[in-house]
């Protein structure tokens, strides 16, 4: 067997708002155009999937997100036209709610704007979805999936890294 380079995929995070029957989304600028997504993004360094989740719905909605259940661990591949690129993502989502826009914030590069979809308006444009997990999380969050958000765990040694010695 021929060693190759080890599979790394991309951990990131989505939060699943809905009020009113109706689900808190994204427009954003991506190299394959103008798409849909949940509030969502990359884990930094040294950030809990939750403290991740909390930043990224802030940055890329201007509200304050509470997450209140986790709804699962989504995978899907992708292959990137625009940037040639061939990649899988590894998405935590996570529901909760979130308050009114805060004054004086704006909108994380190349977000748009934010709009509020019902489940079957999202499903109805889904050539317009940033990925397939979009819809999915909002599916399982319409039927009702709700984990602990201790399923998530998180070590200490994300904010300083254990010294093998």
């Amino acid at each position: 067997m021929v060693a190759t380079e080890r599979f790394r995929p991309s951990v990131t995070v989505a939060a699943v708002i809905e009020r009113d029957g109706r689900y808190l989304l994204v427009e954003e600028e991506t190299p394959e155009g103008l798409m849909l997504n949940n509030p969502a993004g990359h884990v930094e360094l040294g950030e809990s999937p939750i403290e991740a989740v909390v930043r990224e719905a802030l940055e890329e909605t201007m509200r304050a997100f509470v997450p209140e259940a986790f709804l699962g661990v989504y995978l899907a591949r992708f292959l990137r036209p625009a940037r040639l690129e061939d990649v899988t993502y590894v998405r935590l989502a996570f529901s909760g709610s979130v308050g009114e826009e805060i004054a004086g914030r704006v909108l994380d590069e190349g977000i748009r704007r934010t709009l509020w979809l019902s489940e079957a308006e999202l499903a109805a444009c889904a050539e317009r979805h940033r990925s397939p997990l979009v819809l999915q999380c909002v599916r399982d969050h319409t039927a009702g999936r709700r984990l602990p958000l201790e399923a998530v765990y998180s070590h200490a040694s994300l904010q300083a890294p254990l010294v093998k010695g």
